[in-house]
């Protein structure tokens, strides 16, 4: 999913394609409609490329301002590029070379086609506004299907959280499973998590990405992540940051994004280390959940799907469990 995201451009077209199908016993002509990108993949990809190169070069030889925002700087010539591309593009009249979707401006700006306040600042769209209308639907199925739903997610997220928060101890060489403890760590993630739900944000859970922006600025200031938390809070407000951000290229954050999952998957790969893989048992849970994990496996049970995460983490549970009652029965014998 990330390599595909690396050359792909925001700029599309439709495209509608047409199929016959013989489901229902009689030819019948099915009409398809899509959005393709339009831009290059090697010309997304220079994009996204100069994107990681720029990340790499900031937090490796960048002087102390520059080690601290790698990611800001990275994104910025991606994009610088992206839009020179685009540029010309548009110029040129080449599709090959359109990557930015520039048209996002224009909507989330001047929606009815003239300047206005909301040009500038304006309301986003508060989840829970549209929750109370829908109040007067609410009945026990709709609860049931919600709990069976994330219930399985729940616990991925209670693992991720774990493993997230072990990692970012051995970063900044303080056990925070210990202090401030594990139960206020969770507690602060379910609280976050309603907080973003209500108001219509994404659900807050310790993103390994966020691990990985810590430990490659080397910046674990609490008043710093907190300043930047309503930073970003107060700039959902103005509208030109808002397109801005919804306009950067897939390509681009692509770029970026390899930088942080390389960081996740290597800060796995060093949290095994330590366990013996001599044994067996330890063994067969790590090869359970790494190929569960990367070799995307996924189950769906009616209209419940479990992710590759879930599914390693389930079976990696499983495995786990049985392997250690055969190794209580057989010291029992």
């Amino acid at each position: 999913m990330l390599s595909a995201t690396c050359v792909k451009g925001d700029v599309t077209k439709q495209v509608t394609e047409y199929a016959v199908s013989t489901d229902s016993g009689t030819p019948e002509i099915i009409e398809t409609v899509s959005n393709v990108p339009v831009g290059s993949s090697y010309v997304a990809l220079i994009c996204g490329l100069i994107t990681l190169a720029v990340v790499m070069l900031c937090s490796t030889y960048g002087k102390k301002t520059l080690r601290l925002i790698p990611f800001i700087i990275g994104i910025l010539a991606g994009y610088a590029a992206a839009a020179i591309f685009t540029v010309i593009g548009n110029i040129c009249d080449i599709d090959a070379l359109k990557i930015v979707d520039f048209s996002v401006f224009s909507s989330y700006m001047l929606t009815d086609g003239s300047v206005s306040l909301k040009t500038f600042v304006s309301l986003p769209d508060f989840a829970f506004v549209s929750g109370l209308k829908g109040l007067k639907e609410f009945d026990f199925t709709y609860f049931a299907t919600i709990f069976v739903a994330y219930v399985p997610v729940a616990l991925v997220v209670f693992a991720e959280h774990v493993a997230d928060h072990k990692n970012l101890s051995s970063i900044i060489d303080h056990d925070l499973l210990e202090e401030p403890g594990l139960t206020r760590t969770l507690l602060g993630d379910g609280v976050g998590s309603i907080a973003g739900a209500l108001f219509g944000g994404c659900p807050n859970t310790t993103y390994g990405e966020s691990v990985a922006c810590v430990a490659i600025t080397g910046n674990a200031s609490v008043v710093t992540i907190f300043a930047a938390a309503i930073g970003c809070m107060l700039f959902s407000f103005i509208t030109p940051l808002v397109a801005f951000v919804d306009s950067i290229p897939a390509c681009v954050m692509g770029g970026v994004c390899i930088a942080l999952y390389g960081f996740i998957a290597v800060s796995g790969l060093k949290m095994i280390q330590d366990a013996n893989l001599d044994d067996n048992r330890n063994l067969f849970v790590v090869s359970v959940i790494l190929i569960a994990g990367i070799g995307g496996l996924t189950l769906t049970f009616g209209d419940i799907t479990l992710t590759e995460v879930a599914a390693a983490l389930i079976l990696g549970i499983l495995t786990n469990v049985m392997l250690s009652k055969k190794k209580g029965n057989a010291a029992k014998k």
